[in-house]
Formats: structure tokens, sequence, C-alpha cells
């Protein structure tokens, strides 16, 4: 997919808005883009494009000079100052910075991380692992700490302090530093990358202030240059087992549908649209098929039943998704959704014909009610399980290299090298029946 970055040089323009973009804005459904909001401006990457150079919306050109020339380089950098002056419509082209900008590659690693916490796909029917939320929220704030460059205002950035990312997601320090020692002491794994993450982490921690047992006895560890845990009385270790470090086993059999009884009769069925913008992370089950639906003849009148596979966090109470039908393109009905074992389940009477035509349009997708955006122009159903398709695809890939004996570089391919998270996430399916 084409970038920021290629041969034909970067295209700056002030917008009628007073903005000056740096590109073209990234095309595609949200669950496509990562975005990061820096001092002055937004950075929005392709998911699906391995280019580490962003399209940009420049809102405060004198509070972004403090890193568009490392991101961009010098003459971009420039043409945006210049360009703030002039009257909408004005353009420059500029040529594109030498490969391998170090703070491009990692504010590109540190979208596609904060993409991956909102938009991973975790999936039981599809067999796609979910990422533990503390080890990769450890990573990004190690990413955070190395790209403060980027920011100038806790504010700025959603999840974008290193010291609150770190207390949110301690539950991994301990997993991870255990993870450290032993691929250290065993060289296994993928050790470079782990001894960049915690000696980020230590330094992070340094400067906020962030204290705790196991911050000190990694920073005894990085300042003595022993990584042995003087706990450990069993000499050195083996490579690590991360089922056991970061693993845990998920009872997860899907209920049986039917359970709601009384004297009716299906006269239709189908699968909905699982549209993931429409609900927060760790509600439902990322499947395309994960939303199905059933309508009855209830007596005289029709009833439709939903239900919609649940993930395996979601919760038991309080906060409650809802279905939407749509009849041949008619006003929505809503269908309040009740947690029920593993599955969302709810029923509504249906306003439709008693003689339902064997054609008959119905649409059903599940959202969460207030989180709903509106449809994004250009992102028919269709367009969209193309996507979310694509997005599968690339996270079984990512899933793949991140199994390898050798997994990417991140100093080399920092948007291909995968995620600790993906890390142990490939590593504990191989070893579960998922």
């Amino acid at each position: 997919m084409p970038g920021a970055g290629g041969n034909t040089g970067i295209r700056v323009t002030r917008a009628e808005d007073g903005v000056v973009q740096i590109a073209a804005p990234a095309a595609g459904p949200a669950f496509a883009r990562a975005v990061l909001d820096v001092a002055g401006a937004v950075l929005v990457w392709p998911v699906l494009g391995t280019t580490p150079l962003p399209a940009a919306e420049v809102h405060d050109p004198g509070r972004a000079q403090q890193w568009l020339w490392a991101v961009y380089g010098e003459r971009t950098a420039a043409a945006v100052h210049a360009l703030a002056a002039q009257p909408p419509g004005a353009s420059a082209d500029v040529a594109p910075p030498e490969p391998g900008t170090a703070l491009a590659g990692h504010a590109a690693r540190l979208a596609l991380g904060h993409w991956a916490a909102r938009w991973w796909p975790a999936s039981y029917t599809d067999g796609i692992p979910a990422l533990g939320p503390d080890l990769l929220g450890l990573e990004l704030a190690a990413l955070t700490h190395r790209c403060q460059q980027l920011f100038d205002d806790p504010e700025d950035q959603p999840d974008g302090d290193p010291a609150e990312l770190m207390e949110t997601h301690r539950a991994a320090l301990d997993p991870l530093i255990r993870w450290w020692r032993a691929a250290r002491e065993s060289a296994s794994g993928p050790v470079r990358h782990l001894d960049d993450v915690v000696r980020l982490i230590d330094d992070a921690a340094d400067c906020a202030g962030v204290e705790g047992d196991a911050l000190r006895r990694l920073r005894s560890a990085l300042e003595t240059g022993a990584p042995h845990d003087p706990r450990d009385q069993h000499g050195p270790r083996v490579p690590p087992d991360l089922g056991s470090l970061f693993g845990r086993h998920v009872d997860y059999a899907l209920a049986a549908g039917g359970s709601l009884v009384g004297d009716r009769r299906v006269i239709a069925r189908g699968t909905g649209t699982n549209d993931w913008r429409r609900y927060p992370p760790g509600f439902a089950d990322a499947a395309e098929n994960a939303v199905t639906w059933t309508v009855f003849a209830v007596g005289a009148g029709r009833a439709i039943e939903v239900e919609a596979v649940s993930d395996v966090a979601a919760p038991d109470s309080g906060v409650r998704l809802a279905a939407e039908v749509v009849v041949e393109g008619g006003p929505p009905t809503r269908v309040p959704l009740a947690r029920r074992g593993d599955m969302w389940a709810g029923m509504a009477d249906l306003d439709v014909p008693a003689s339902l035509p064997p054609r008959t349009r119905i649409e059903v997708g599940v959202l969460l009610p207030g989180f709903d955006p509106d449809p994004e122009p250009g992102s028919a159903a269709t367009d969209g399980r193309a996507g979310r398709d694509a997005v599968r695809a690339l996270v079984r890939h990512r899933l793949a290299a991140a199994a390898a004996p050798e997994p990417h570089d991140p100093y080399a391919q920092p948007l291909l090298a995968p995620f600790l998270a993906e890390i142990v996430a490939a590593a504990v399916d191989a070893g579960e029946d998922f």
C-alpha cells in the first residue's frame, strides 16, 4: 500500500480549515488505521502497509516542529512551517527523507501497538489468540518513553503516559523480568528485544519515580550485570515456559443454542455483520460468523432471537450489548442482549409480514449503545468484510512470524517485528487446545 514515503516525494498541503496535511490521509475503515495523537498533530499509518512514514494533519505547526524534522526530514519540516503562513490550497512537493529515520520507525511501532490494543481480532472460533493486555501495555510504556520527543503534553495521546501505563499493567512486570532473566541465562528467545524493553522500562520508571519490588530487583540486575535472581537456588535456568509465565487456560466451550423455549416455529435464520467499530475490545468474539439470528413465528406474531459469541473477557453484568435489526432497509429495531454463559443473547418482537418472503433482506449487527460511531462514508458491509478479512490475515501472519525461532528484528523492521505479547500468544496458543 502506498504511503507518505514513496519515491515520488511527499505532498504538503494547507487545507481549507488551516490544517497542514502531509501526504494523503490513510484510506480505509478505522480498524485498518494506526493513529497517534502527538504534539500539534495527528499521525496515521495504514495497518496493512509497510511504510514507516505516516500521513499527518498538523494543527499546530509550532508545537510540531519538535519532531517533524526527525520523522520527515528538514525539508518537510521547513515546508510545513512555510505553508502555515500561506492561504488554503497552497502546496509543495518535498523529497522524502533518507530511509532509516529512527524516530519514524519507533513511532510507527508505537502506533501499531496501540492499534493492536484496540483492534486485535481475538477469536475463539477463528483460532486467533488474544494478546495479553498487561504485557502489551508494558511494551507500549517502553515505546512511549523511547518516543517522548513526539509529546509535550501527557494529554496528547490516550494511554500515552509511560508511568501510568506501568502502573496499570504492573501485573506483567514480574513475569516479564523472569522471562528476561531466563532468556539471558539460556541465550534463547528474543534476548536483545527483551533486554531493550526492560532497560527502557527501568529508565522510564526512574524518570517518573515509579517504585516497586520487581523494579528494584530489575535495577539491581541491570547495575550488576547479573541476570540471575538471587531468590532462585536451582542454578541456571532452561528456556522459559511462556505458558506458565503468562498463559491462562480458558475453559471456553460454546453454549448450545435454543435456550429460549416456547411454542414457536423457525421461519428464517442467518449470520449477522460483526463490525468491530461498534463495540469496545473484549466484548464479542471477532469472528465474522460470531453473530447469528433466528426469526420465529410465535402465534400470530414474529420475533427475532440474536446470539453473539462473547469474548472470553466480556463483562458478566452491568454493561450490555445490543443488536440492531433492519428489515428491507426499514427503521432499525434494537434488541437488548444479556450475557448468557459464553453468549450475548436477546429476543424481541419483529415487525414483518405474517408471511415472510423467502428472500427478505434482514441485516443484523451488534453494538454497544453510546459507543457506536456514525457509519463511515463508503464503508459498506461488503467492503468492511474484506477489510476485516485482510486484518485477520495480517495477524495470522504476525503470529506465525512470532512463533519462528528467530523473529524479525524490531531494529531492522519495526513494523514487521512481533511484540512480546505476540510471541507469548503464539507460544501459549501452540501449547493449548485453544
